[in-house]
């Protein structure tokens, strides 16, 4: 398959793609947000959201903001409904949402969206990246390096929700990839999984 793939950030333009991507993959889980929600977790870190173009369009986004360790964002509340957090910004970038089109899966895409993920966290000095595991993602995620947390329970992300932390990677000789163009790799099969459910 010869499409085009881009890792850009999100635009305005974008929104309609992400709100329906987002739908697909979370209401048969009673877990969509809705736009309101969504926008303003990327309105608290353009710089760590991103859009996965294949070919002529977005068939994928990522999500992440600063959060404090063990805290997570209200599903049912935009970011602007909850109180701000105290200075100084933590040093936990916290992956709220990664989702890729399920027709697309297995061709390694959220693994290079997941990867660009990483670099920038590491690239913007992040010390540690946090997410929510659902549907029984949490052998994915582990695979990936996160350790569960047994102690915290995420309320309102369903009834096998495993909060997860890793720290980030200190690989002085990685760099993300310049917002644009990825080149293609080997695809490498991913199952059904994400910070809240689908994805790779």
């Amino acid at each position: 398959m010869s499409d085009v793939v881009h890792i850009r950030h999100i635009t305005e333009a974008d929104w309609d793609g992400i709100v329906a991507i987002e739908s697909r993959a979370y209401t048969g889980l009673g877990l969509s947000e809705g736009r309101a929600a969504l926008r303003s977790r990327a309105e608290i870190s353009p710089s760590t959201c991103f859009v996965l173009d294949v070919g002529s369009g977005p068939a994928g986004y990522l999500l992440a903001l600063p959060y404090p360790a063990f805290e997570y964002p209200d599903l049912e509340r935009t970011e602007e409904a909850v109180a701000p957090h105290p200075a100084p910004a933590p040093r936990n970038l916290h992956l709220h949402d990664i989702v890729v089109e399920e027709g697309i899966r297995g061709r390694g895409l959220g693994q290079r969206l997941l990867h660009h993920f990483t670099l920038t966290a590491r690239s913007r000095g992040y010390e540690r990246i946090s997410l929510i595991a659902v549907g029984r993602s949490d052998t994915f995620w582990s695979a990936r390096g996160y350790t569960a947390h047994p102690g915290i329970s995420p309320g309102g992300y369903g009834a096998n929700a495993v909060y997860m932390s890793k720290a980030v990677p200190t690989d002085p000789g990685a760099q993300p990839e310049p917002t644009g163009v990825v080149p293609r790799g080997p695809s490498v099969p991913t199952k059904r999984a994400d910070a809240r459910v689908p994805c790779p």
